[in-house]
């Protein structure tokens, strides 16, 4: 007795035996035709139900709604970690947050070059290298305000200072600029301070009290003393004539 799939009719209506397997093919076949599956979602859309559908039990057997709960929250941990992975491999570690420089002096204000240099130097002869670059820069600054060669402005950075007496001591506006940068990862980041860089600013310090400053085209016009107006040549007439 023939089986479905064996025997098919023609259009004339004349039985047709197609055997079983290349009929199944055919089948197959026409079924793979992308005309039928021109509306099927797509492979994201399915990754994406796939994981929605097992976020969804992992939560419902957390809630108490599935048979095991203890299942469903390693589940849930586990795609956690696995999205965690995923955005590093893709994003990268996350970047450290941009980090906040303040007045080179601090909240407590500025005090005196002398009293700045003496808690350096404490610091120093007991190995807090941190502290030592810290007062010792502030020291630097503070000199070169009482030498006037930068005005006392409150909210200052390191970096700022540096800028401004470079310009008034061209010659060390390169040593300026890396003092505040070291201060500033020393004070405000992540670089551990030593004695090396205690020196290089102890020296620096010294080595700008011996410099004199460069003035500026307006302000040695400023600083010239007036010149002396010259004596009239002019002769003065004799009044009234030889007799």
């Amino acid at each position: 007795m023939p089986t479905w799939g064996d025997r098919l009719l023609a259009a004339s209506g004349a039985p047709v035996t197609v055997p079983r397997d290349p009929a199944r093919d055919a089948a197959r076949d026409e079924l793979l035709n992308a005309e039928y599956h021109k509306n099927d979602p797509s492979i994201l859309q399915r990754a994406m139900d796939w994981f929605y559908d097992h976020i969804t039990g992992a939560l419902d057997s957390i809630s108490g709604d599935g048979t095991d709960g203890t299942t469903g929250l390693v589940l849930f941990l586990l795609v956690a970690v696995l999205i965690a992975a995923a955005l590093w491999w893709r994003l990268g570690a996350p970047r450290r947050a941009a980090r906040t420089i303040g007045d080179v002096y601090g909240v407590e204000g500025p005090r005196s070059a002398a009293q700045y240099r003496a808690d350096a130097a404490g610091h120093a002869a007991a190995g807090r290298w941190t502290e030592a670059v810290r007062e010792q820069m502030r020291a630097l600054v503070r000199a070169l305000e009482e030498r006037t060669l930068l005005d006392s402005r409150p909210g200052r950075t390191a970096d700022e200072a540096a800028a401004e007496a470079g310009r008034a001591l061209p010659e060390h506006a390169a040593a300026l600029a890396a003092a505040a940068r070291a201060f500033d990862d020393i004070a405000y980041g992540e670089r551990t301070a030593d004695q090396a860089a205690y020196r290089l600013l102890h020296e620096l310090d010294r080595t700008l009290e011996r410099t004199r400053p460069v003035l500026s085209p307006d302000t040695a016009k400023a600083a010239a003393p007036p010149a002396a107006s010259a004596p009239s040549s002019a002769p003065t007439s004799a009044s009234g004539g030889a007799a």
